[in-house]
C-alpha cells in the first residue's frame, strides 16, 4: 500500500521533508503545503522555494494549490510543469475559517455547481495531471453524494478523502464508512485520510478496506516520525533517533536563514505533536513553550531529553 505524507503548513516544508525522508523513510509521496496564488497566479517566494526541484532532490513530491480561480490555478500549474512536475494537487479540504470564508479549500464544497465549473475549466487546459484532496462536505457527510458525483466527471489522478466535514475541523470523529463510495468510484485512485495516528488504526482501516491502495497520513506522522516506517514493518523510533531528528531540523532551519525567533516558533509547533512521546513531562514542555530564543529553547529541550521518560506508544489525542 502506498503511504502519502499530508501537507501541514508551517511544518512540512522542504527542510522537514528532506530530513524525514533521509532519517525515517516510509513515505511514497510527500505533498507540499499549499501554494495560494492571487487572482493573477502570483504567489509568495517562500512557496516557490519550497517546491524548487533543487530543494527536493530525492524526495518524491506533489505540489498542492489552494485556489478557486481557474486562471490562477492554471498559471501555477504551468510553472510547476516547467519545473518538471507531472501532477498537482487541488486543495478542497482545508477547513480553516480564513480559507473557507473566501470559498477556497473546503469552502469550495459550499457550491458544488461552482466546483464543477472550476474543474471543467482546469481539466480542459491543465498541462499536467490533477489530483484532489477533499472533505466529505461542509456540515454533513450526506453531502458527499453530490460532491462525489462532480468528481466522477473528471479524470482525477487521485482522490484523497479526509473523512470529516469542514465543520468538524480536526476534532470531530472521522467517518470511515463514508469513504466506501469513493473507493467504489475511483478504485486504486482513491486514498483514505483521517486520524491514522497509529499502526493499530492503520491495520484496522486495512482490514475494513482490503482493496485500499493508498492512505494519507499527516498529524500522526508529525507526532511519530517513524510511523510510516513502522507500518511498513520497520523499527519504531527510539529516544536517540528523535533527538537526532530534532537537532537536524533545528540546525537546517537556522542554516536556511530564518530568524531565531521564527525558528523557535516553528519548532514549538512541532512539539505540539511530538510531546505525546514524553508523558508526564509538563515542566520541560512548558519551558519549551515559554522559550523565545535559541538559548532558552535549547536548554528546555536538553532538559526534556535528559530527564523525561520516552514512550512512543503513549496516546496521541486526535
Amino acid at each position: 500500500m502506498e503511504l502519502l505524507f499530508a501537507p501541514m503548513e508551517g511544518i512540512t516544508g522542504y527542510i522537514y521533508r528532506k530530513i524525514h525522508s533521509e532519517m525515517f523513510g516510509g513515505a511514497d509521496m510527500y505533498y507540499s503545503p499549499f501554494i495560494a496564488p492571487d487572482s493573477t497566479g502570483r504567489f509568495k517566494a517562500g512557496n516557490l522555494r519550497d517546491v524548487l526541484p533543487e530543494n527536493n532532490i530525492g524526495v518524491p513530491l506533489t505540489p498542492q494549490i489552494l485556489a478557486n480561480n481557474p486562471d490562477a490555478f492554471l498559471a501555477v500549474a504551468g510553472e510547476l510543469a516547467e519545473m518538471g512536475y507531472d501532477t498537482v494537487d487541488l486543495n478542497v479540504g482545508c477547513p480553516s475559517g480564513t480559507v473557507t470564508a473566501k470559498h477556497k479549500g473546503a469552502g469550495m464544497l459550499c457550491d458544488v455547481k461552482a466546483l464543477d465549473v472550476f474543474l471543467d475549466r482546469v481539466f480542459s487546459s491543465c498541462p499536467i495531471k490533477i489530483s484532489v484532496k477533499t472533505r466529505l462536505g461542509v456540515s454533513n457527510s450526506t453531502e458527499f453524494e453530490n460532491v462525489l458525483a462532480v468528481y466522477k466527471k473528471y479524470p482525477l489522478s487521485r482522490l484523497t478523502v479526509h473523512t470529516r466535514c469542514a465543520s468538524g475541523m480536526y476534532k470531530s470523529p472521522t467517518e470511515p464508512a463514508a469513504f466506501s463510495p469513493a473507493l467504489e468510484a475511483f478504485g486504486d485512485r482513491a486514498s483514505y485520510n483521517g486520524n491514522i495516528v497509529s499502526i493499530e488504526r492503520f491495520n484496522s482501516l486495512a482490514d475494513m478496506y482490503p482493496a485500499l491502495a493508498s492512505v494519507m497520513m499527516g498529524r500522526g506522522v508529525i507526532a511519530d516520525p517513524a510511523l510510516m516506517r513502522t507500518v511498513k514493518g520497520g523499527a519504531k523510533a527510539d529516544k536517540n533517533e528523535i533527538r537526532a531528528f530534532h537537532d537536524a531540523l533545528l540546525a537546517k532551519t537556522l542554516e536556511s536563514g530564518l530568524f531565531e525567533i521564527y525558528t523557535v516558533g516553528r519548532m514549538k509547533e512541532l512539539w505540539f505533536y511530538m510531546s505525546h512521546m514524553f508523558p508526564d513531562c509538563d515542566k520541560q514542555l512548558k519551558a519549551i513553550n515559554k522559550s523565545k530564543y535559541i538559548s532558552d529553547y535549547n536548554a528546555a529541550v536538553s532538559s526534556l531529553f535528559s530527564n523525561c521518560a520516552f514512550d512512543r506508544d503513549s496516546f496521541f489525542p486526535c
